[in-house]
């Protein structure tokens, strides 16, 4: 991949304030994309990531909506085009996850998870969609799913259900719009070290977990943030409908319990 493979591009991407957005973000500005940072809450943070991809020499702008909300993110679309004049990548990366079983969740508590997880990447795809077409000049969709979407973890049904169904509309997306040339794939990022996770998992805990997985290591949102970069460059022109696992060899890693016969 060339050095500024994304010279004059202009991506928008979806909670870009912290985790894996704000990975994704800063190394499209490092390949020279400008960037929307869409975000809902920690306003400082956002600010943050517009001061670094400035300081890249890049353009940036700070941009509040929820995406689960539908009117907001079509205003922020709008806004991001009369800035930008033109969005060429879009990354849907923004979700939300309650962690409750299925007998314990609270109706309030999964309908958040979907709203932001399943419904919040909808708007987000199809607005981008929407643009690409009217524009033609082709485009790149990239969602950030998970893991989660291939293997049911325990006490995350909503999110679980809602990572599966966005890679569905990935690919259902990629056969539509392939005409159009513009380029929807998937990420599965693996286990991450995000403030999300960090919310439910202690450091001692996260790094004794972390030697389980065969890269002997958490992935970084900047691991997530380079292959963000690769689907959004031209390197990956002939890539549409395809899911990349980022993991570290973690669902390689999954084992069945050890039976009496092994020991």
């Amino acid at each position: 991949m060339s050095s500024n493979c994304l010279e004059g591009k202009i991506a928008l991407v979806t909670g870009a304030n912290r985790g894996i957005g704000r990975g994704a973000a800063i190394c499209l500005a490092e390949e020279g994309a400008d960037v929307l940072v869409n975000y809902r809450t920690h306003a400082a943070e956002a600010a943050e990531v517009v001061t670094e991809i400035e300081g890249l020499g890049r353009r940036a702008m700070a941009w509040r909506a929820d995406v689960s909300d539908r009117a907001k993110m079509e205003e922020m679309f709008h806004g991001a085009v009369k800035h930008f004049g033109r969005i060429d990548i879009v990354v849907a990366n923004a979700a939300s996850s309650i962690r409750q079983t299925v007998v314990e969740a609270q109706w309030e508590d999964f309908q958040h998870t979907v709203s932001v997880t399943q419904f919040g990447v909808f708007h987000t795809c199809q607005f981008a969609a929407q643009h690409m077409v009217e524009r033609g000049k082709g485009g790149k969709i990239i969602v950030i799913s998970s893991i989660h979407a291939e293997f049911p973890f325990a006490r995350s049904g909503a999110y679980n259900m809602s990572k599966a169904g966005i890679n569905h509309l990935a690919r259902t997306m990629a056969g539509e719009l392939a005409q159009y040339r513009i380029n929807v794939n998937v990420i599965n990022p693996g286990w991450i070290d995000t403030p999300g996770e960090r919310a439910y998992t202690s450091e001692d805990v996260m790094k004794k977990a972390a030697l389980n997985i065969p890269w002997k290591r958490m992935g970084t949102i900047r691991d997530i943030g380079r292959c963000v970069v690769f689907l959004a460059s031209e390197d990956s022109d002939y890539m549409t409908g395809s899911v990349m696992r980022v993991d570290g060899g973690f669902m390689l890693g999954l084992a069945l319990p050890r039976s009496r016969e092994d020991d």
